[in-house]
């Protein structure tokens, strides 16, 4: 035999043998979802993970630093279309029902919801030199900067979302049934591997930053949002499909079905607990880059990697969990482990600025997604186990309404936080020792753990005792994890 073809035919027997375990995404394709058809639609993630890095991770950080707009406008920009997030379930429902002129369900969102991603993103350049140091001189320039820039993240937020819940649907419906939880699961990888990707983007692009290569960064992103949307939904749905009949089974009023949802032993306490910890994870989300980049003198190259570390932590979190809840460990117990690792991340965070450490900040930057993560997938898990009730979907529902709504309302709360203490320690009504610049982002940081003790103490009640028994097997993986 030919040494190559034998070569290649020892290497052909050793990939065979290789676990599925180690190809996460190896069984998701068939013969009417090919797996390059599948990669294709997964396209939306990446521009999805891509406009995160950038409003999160990048133009918060230079519009506070560099441009001099107060941390509370700017959060109050990133809060608004958070807040809005509930209301994805709203577009699924219409995606399902709602059959377009030209015979499509999911597609027509999909492309309205690339064009508001896009329009925000062309906006944002405008709104950006409007901000400008300068700009306010022209009579009304800053309050319509300022305008702008909140129509910008509206937009782009709401873009998002819509985008999101139709792309998923749209993949789940052609998926086989017993491939959906894959298929969604390498959709959520590839949100990820947006996040990660662009934040490295970003940071090579800003190594030397200046106010038109920040605008030709987020002209570029609007540019991509379209290239790469339009690659994911060109002919994916076929045209004509056929309206879903309603069901008529359940015709009970949402009252009365959340009445009784409610009533179940210790809703309410999981429910409290669920948005006191995303709470406190999500305060930082405004704060975090300014902090590295206004007390600890890091470059804007340096914080929009921050975006990719957080990632990278929320990877790791999912692994470990994946492995941990296999083994039948509590959900409830390893979501306490996610906040115990976040307190000692924004310990970290706040101890790096008086020890002057970049390295100490990275790592309690990782942390931070590490213990979120875990705190997210274990509450998820918790939620999914509630469908002996009958009431899965509305418990998932209200584990992201809870999640997304106190998501919001955290990021506004961090950024006013900031500056109110950063304003009264200007005057000096926080006497001397906290007067120091980085004692506004420290009261934030400070909050968070203390929101973090919240939770625990609300989470305590709920641990399963030594010796009962163990909850069903629900089968967990990244497609369970909401996009």
């Amino acid at each position: 035999m030919n040494p190559v073809r034998q070569l290649n035919h020892r290497l052909a027997v050793k990939w065979s043998r290789l676990s599925l375990a180690f190809l996460p995404f190896a069984d998701v394709a068939s013969t009417e979802l090919p797996l390059s058809r599948l990669l294709r639609l997964a396209l939306f993630q990446v521009s999805v993970g891509m406009a995160y890095a950038l409003l999160v991770g990048t133009l918060n950080r230079v519009m506070i630093v560099e441009l001099g707009v107060s941390a509370w406008a700017v959060s109050l920009m990133v809060a608004l279309p958070l807040l809005a997030a509930p209301f994805r379930a709203m577009v699924g429902y219409r995606s399902d029902t709602h059959l377009s002129a030209l015979g499509w369900r999911r597609v027509p969102y999909l492309w309205f919801g690339s064009l508001l991603q896009f329009g925000g993103l062309a906006i944002m350049p405008f709104a950006l030199i409007l901000l400008q140091p300068g700009a306010d001189t022209q009579p009304g320039g800053a309050a319509l900067g300022h305008l702008a820039a909140a129509l910008a993240f509206v937009m782009v937020g709401a873009g998002m979302q819509t985008t999101q819940t139709a792309g998923l649907a749209l993949a789940t419906d052609q998926a086989r049934p017993d491939a959906r939880p894959r298929v969604v699961a390498l959709m959520y990888v590839m949100l990820l591997l947006g996040m990660v990707l662009a934040s490295v983007v970003f940071s090579l692009v800003l190594q030397h930053f200046s106010p038109t290569r920040l605008v030709g960064v987020v002209q570029g992103a609007a540019i991509m949002t379209m290239l790469l949307n339009t690659i994911a939904l060109w002919k994916q749905e076929a045209r004509g499909s056929v309206r879903r009949a309603p069901d008529t089974a359940r015709q009970e009023p949402f009252r009365a079905v959340w009445r009784r949802f409610a009533a179940q032993p210790q809703t309410r306490r999981f429910l409290v607990a669920v948005a006191l910890g995303t709470a406190a994870f999500n305060m930082q989300d405004i704060v975090l880059e300014p902090y590295g980049g206004a007390i600890l003198g890091l470059s804007v190259a340096s914080t929009s990697l921050l975006t990719a570390g957080m990632a990278l932590g929320s990877f790791t979190a999912f692994a470990i969990a994946a492995r941990l809840l296999q083994r039948g460990v509590d959900p409830y117990r390893l979501a306490a482990i996610g906040l115990l690792t976040g307190i000692c991340a924004f310990s970290a965070v706040i101890f790096a600025a008086p020890l002057d450490s970049s390295l100490l900040f990275r790592f309690g930057n990782f942390l931070i997604g590490l213990g979120g993560g875990l705190f997210a997938v274990s509450t998820l898990v918790v939620a999914m186990g509630l469908e002996s009730s009958g009431c899965a979907g509305l418990a998932l529902g209200a584990w992201g309404a809870m999640q997304a709504s106190a998501g919001g309302l955290a990021v506004g709360l961090g950024g006013t936080l900031r500056d109110g203490f950063e304003a009264l320690a200007a005057h000096g009504w926080l006497g001397a020792a906290m007067s120091e610049p980085q004692v506004a982002y420290s009261v934030v940081y400070h909050l968070e753990i203390a929101l973090l003790f919240g939770t625990l103490i609300a989470i305590g009640p709920l641990v399963r005792r030594a010796g009962a028994p163990r909850p069903s097997r629900q089968r967990f993986g990244l497609a369970e994890f909401p996009g």
